[in-house]
């Protein structure tokens, strides 16, 4: 039986209805300050669970947005959903409209359902370039070399 692990993209384009939902307290607190606690409520009441992602799951979630150069744009709660899909396995469907997350969710394995987007078509592994001297890096914001921004590019697709 399919797992609908929800960001909060679901609460906000109403479809948590008629779906067995998971998400996390973290999405749970998104949506207070939002318009969308009142379908928050909705699906809480006709069965959506709340669940608190395991520890370890979560590492592994970061872990592998280092390697892809996704980690510095997730959020908390993106790794907590990610985290949250991880640990339910081959079940679960992370729904999610959020690009980075997609791309973390495909190269570990984790199906995906876009709530109002398009689905990614490639899997990328991002890098930087620095907007100065023109080198390349893994991470960072500003190059070591010459101190200039460094702009987030594409190292290659998968």
């Amino acid at each position: 039986m399919k797992i609908y692990i929800a960001d909060t993209g679901v609460f906000i384009n109403r479809m948590g209805r008629d779906r067995q939902l998971v998400t996390v307290p973290a999405v749970i607190d998104e949506t207070k300050a939002k318009y969308t606690s009142m379908e928050m409520l909705i699906a809480l009441e006709t069965g959506a669970k709340v669940e608190q992602p395991d520890p370890v799951f979560r590492k592994k979630i970061m872990d592998r947005a280092e390697g892809t150069g996704d980690l510095e744009e997730l959020s908390g709660t993106d790794i907590d959903v990610l985290a949250k899909a991880l640990e339910h396995g081959k079940n679960a469907v992370l729904m999610t409209d959020d690009y980075a997350v997609q791309n973390v969710a495909s190269m570990i394995g984790i199906k995906v359902e876009p709530i109002s987007q398009s689905r990614i078509k490639d899997k990328i592994i991002w890098g930087k370039k620095c907007t100065g001297c023109m080198k390349r890096f893994d991470r960072g914001e500003e190059c070591p070399i010459c101190g200039s921004p460094l702009k987030k590019i594409r190292k290659r697709k998968i």
